[in-house]
């Protein structure tokens, strides 16, 4: 069975347009396109079925939308808002791509039944098949290839856990009853801001948009909110309305910058230094909070003047003998403060005791008789940030002094203070860099832990909200996480995750796209076409480019179609998705699927997935019955009773169950970090030894890398230009992939309402002037390229784009780009630091999509 061809193959934006305004839009799409049921535009009859199913919107956007699906004669007809939350600031919830699930529910790419490959990879040559003979196949395939290379050599992707609970976490639990590797989803995407880990001490803390409504003063690094969160973007107009100054730091004009009080236009990349500048100017002006410093973070521990390490109580004269007997967790060490003399300071309690020094140096005798100098932390941070006048900002950023100086005064002192951090900014090589130096902003001026006070990141339905080991680790298992920059690159000699001996030889990848979203430089679909991946199975519900490129493809459902638990990192309401309509065609909840799997791996497997149940939808209510019941303290007395009248927002040790992150840590003086779900706190309280927000890592690579504090590097240094000098001249333009407003990563890259919006082309943004001297005009068909991939599309030519930038929205199948993967031309690089310790998801190497330069020409012109 060839690949069916999709729909902006088959209809211009003309002949569309003229066709709606004629016939009406549902009913042209259904009679012509098919993207409806058959009798869509049908006149409902006295005798017809029609009731309305409250369940979620359920993509990886954050959003989780309560949604209400009209369903008659069991066709899915209307989807609206549910607008039945408890509280009315978060009534309704929904956005275009939601509204118009429908056409991918019922479009031409919706696969059928389950397929075996017949032609070449990537060709999207199938043959349909019954599923016991798909099954069976999968089965057999993955026991040869455990059976010769090891079980860890299966790699699985396993997308955002937080917008599905169960079924995902059913491929969790079968990953880890077998063996295998999985790659999380979190740091697979890039959406991990590794400067958390790495200061605070969690994957990441955020804000419910509701707190954004107290803050006085809301600064925007990178993050396009009015594109990319539509359903909380109102809260941020709303500050703005309530008083608050809107201020949007950003190398191109966006919606977001459009509505701020003021947009700060920087060189692309900059923020950090921009970040460094600010905080020297807070100190400098002694705007500062010492009290909070001293309490909460690092700043008085004493830092070696020989070895750059923090001194241990361990290493002190007349103090050793106390340490040996302080009691303490294994996670935790005894470091060293300057009062008076010296002192421990105690990693468990943060109540300030005596006065601690912050800033000079002094003489510390050690147990071997050794005199050495120390310096608190926070007098060599003054240090490092006096390296950063606003004069020298000014010439790394193209930002003026003046306007350097005003807005370090202004975010000190309008409070609280938001910082809103996107993935723009961090996801570059030294995006860890960049979010340090952010971080600094807010904990020295004592913006953390207070309502509308704080730093958050929004990226992603990533997080989990509660423990889940009861439905996902059966009998305590746990598979063997690998990073999937690793399974691009294979070792670095520096990793912490267990690599597979024999490397990896299948790929089974489930609610993703990765042969478009993930094949940096090419390696994936090289690793398909060269045999390195012995088999490769998609679960999808539609014919995605990974689908044309798997062995086997087994159909999955849409969220209209199975029962789910699902909560958000940032919409605290823990929801049902109930089905709305029965599976179509062939399709399969990926639970049955997984369970299926499961019995013909070992027939001990299936027990876990409740296979009593012969309903995936009784057996889901099993699985919510039994994580509500282990979950913890977050879903402590909620039930699924409950969840089937409605939303029921997720507990939380903050008044009234808001989400304010280290609202305890500030609050109640308890030791940072809070717990990362779903793992114990031994394995974070690691990264954070002191127990409090660290400005200084002694780790020894970030020692090596003279990156013990937060310092600038400018892009590509380390990484374009030292793999290929000649990069420097060769290519100029950054190459920017930004999340669009028209889709959910390459979810709707087929949706022909969202396809409208954009021409049904794919489009390059580039600044007038560059363009001019290109020789390249509006709307021209252009090709993007370097040395590792290239990507068409065609030319926008925007004022707002910073010269020098290429922006293409991600998301594209390559059947709208020409073959082509728009992240080939993106490199998988690794980052050191991000290896000093390993947790899936939270310290992890993390994939840093904008560190990438190209250069652009009309299509057809001469390389």
């Amino acid at each position: 069975m060839a690949s069916g061809k999709r729909f902006s193959k088959k209809i211009s934006r003309r002949t569309f347009v003229k066709a709606t305004a004629a016939a009406g839009g549902a009913a042209y799409l259904s009679k012509t396109l098919g993207f409806l049921p058959s009798d869509a535009s049908a006149t409902k009859t006295s005798d017809a079925e029609v009731h309305t199913v409250r369940t979620t919107c359920s993509p990886n956007c954050t959003g989780l939308c309560g949604i209400e699906a009209q369903v008659e004669n069991g066709q899915l007809k209307t989807i609206r808002a549910a607008a039945d939350y408890p509280e009315p600031e978060y009534n309704p919830r929904t956005c275009l791509k939601g509204l118009s699930m429908h056409n991918l529910v019922y479009g031409p790419d919706r696969l059928k039944s389950p397929l075996i490959r017949t032609g070449p990879r990537g060709k999207g040559q199938f043959k349909e098949v019954d599923w016991n003979e798909a099954l069976d196949y999968v089965a057999d395939k993955l026991k040869k290839i455990m059976e010769k290379y090891g079980p860890d050599s299966v790699g699985v992707i396993f997308q955002v856990g937080g917008c599905g609970y169960i079924h995902k976490g059913a491929m969790v639990a079968l990953s880890a009853l077998s063996g295998w590797s999985v790659h999380h989803a979190y740091d697979q995407n890039g959406d991990l801001p590794m400067f958390y880990p790495q200061t605070f001490g969690v994957q990441t803390e955020e804000f419910e948009p509701l707190e954004w409504l107290s803050a006085r003063h809301i600064v925007v690094f990178g993050s396009n909110i009015l594109a990319t969160r539509l359903p909380d973007a109102h809260f941020l107009i709303e500050a703005k309305k309530k008083g608050a100054k809107l201020v949007v730091v950003d190398p191109n004009f966006s919606p977001t910058a459009s509505k701020a009080d003021e947009w700060i236009a920087l060189e692309p990349n900059t923020d950090g230094a921009l970040a460094l500048g600010v905080a020297n100017e807070i100190v400098k002006e002694n705007l500062h909070d010492q009290p909070f410093l001293k309490t909460h973070t690092d700043a008085p521990l004493l830092v070696r003047g020989d070895n750059g390490k923090r001194l241990k109580a361990s290493e002190v004269k007349g103090l050793a003998e106390t340490a040996a007997t302080f009691s303490k967790p294994s996670y935790r060490e005894l470091f060293v403060a300057w009062d008076d003399g010296v002192r421990i300071v105690n990693p468990e309690d943060l109540t300030l005791v005596g006065d601690p020094a912050i800033e000079g140096e002094f003489e510390i005798e050690l147990t071997d008789g050794q005199k050495i100098k120390c310096k608190p932390v926070f007098e060599l941070l003054k240090e490092t940030l006096g390296q950063y006048e606003p004069e020298k900002v000014a010439k790394i950023t193209r930002v003026d002094v003046k306007t350097i100086k005003r807005l370090a005064i202004e975010m000190a002192t309008l409070k609280p203070l938001q910082i809103i951090f996107g993935a723009s900014c961090w996801q570059y090589y030294h995006g860890d860099l960049k979010g340090r130096s952010l971080a600094l902003i807010p904990v020295l001026t004592g913006n953390i832990g207070n309502s509308g006070a704080g730093i958050s990141c929004y990226a992603g339905t990533y997080k989990i909200r509660f423990k889940v080991a009861s439905w996902w680790s059966p009998q305590d298992k746990k598979p063997n996480y690998v990073p999937f920059l690793y399974f691009l690159n294979g070792r670095t000699g520096r990793e912490k995750a267990k690599y597979p001996k024999a490397g990896f030889k299948a790929l089974i990848a489930s609610w993703g796209n990765p042969f478009d979203q993930h094949n940096m430089d090419n390696r994936l679909r090289k690793m398909a076409t060269e045999g390195d991946l012995e088999l490769v199975v998609a679960i999808d519900f539609q014919k995605t480019t990974t689908v044309e490129w798997s062995d086997v493809v087994l159909p999955g459902v849409t969220w209209f179609e199975k029962k789910e638990l699902v909560v958000s990192p940032v919409h605290p309401y823990l929801q049902l998705q109930n089905p709305a309509i029965k599976p179509l065609f062939k399709s399969k909840p990926e639970l049955w699927i997984v369970r299926e799997i499961a019995r013909r791996l070992n027939p001990d497997f299936e027990k876990h997935f409740f296979p009593e149940e012969k309903d995936p939808n009784r057996a889901a209510d099993k699985a919510i019955e039994l994580l509500l019941k282990n979950g913890g303290p977050p879903v402590a007395g909620i039930t699924r009773e409950m969840l089937e009248k409605g939303p029921v927002r997720v507990k939380s040790p903050v008044p009234e169950n808001r989400v304010i992150p280290f609202y305890e840590q500030i609050h109640d003086k308890k030791p940072f970090p809070p717990v990362t779900y779903p793992f114990p706190i031994e394995k974070t309280a690691e990264f954070i030894k002191s127990g409090r927000i660290e400005f200084y890592k002694d780790e020894d690579v970030f020692l090596e890398l003279k990156e013990e504090l937060p310092v600038f590097k400018p892009p590509f240094e380390d990484t374009e230009y030292k793999l290929n000098p000649k990069a420097r001249e060769k290519y100029k333009f950054f190459y920017l992939t930004r999340n669009a407003i028209y889709r959910v990563h390459s979810v709707h890259s087929n949706n022909p309402w969202m396809n409208e919006l954009q021409r049904f082309k794919p489009a390059a943004w580039i600044n007038p002037d560059d363009a001019k001297r290109k020789k390249i005009k509006d709307r021209d068909r252009v090709e993007i390229y370097n040395d590792r991939g290239k990507v068409f599309a065609h030319a926008v030519l925007d004022p707002g784009v910073r010269q020098g930038t290429v922006i293409f929205e991600q998301g594209w199948w390559s059947e709208y780009t020409d073959g082509t993967s728009f992240n080939s031309l993106v490199y998988p690089w690794i980052k050191p630091t991000h290896e000093v310790y390993f947790l899936p998801g939270v310290w992890s190497p993390s994939s840093v999509w904008n560190e990438c330069l190209c250069d652009v020409r009309k299509a057809g012109e001469p390389g």
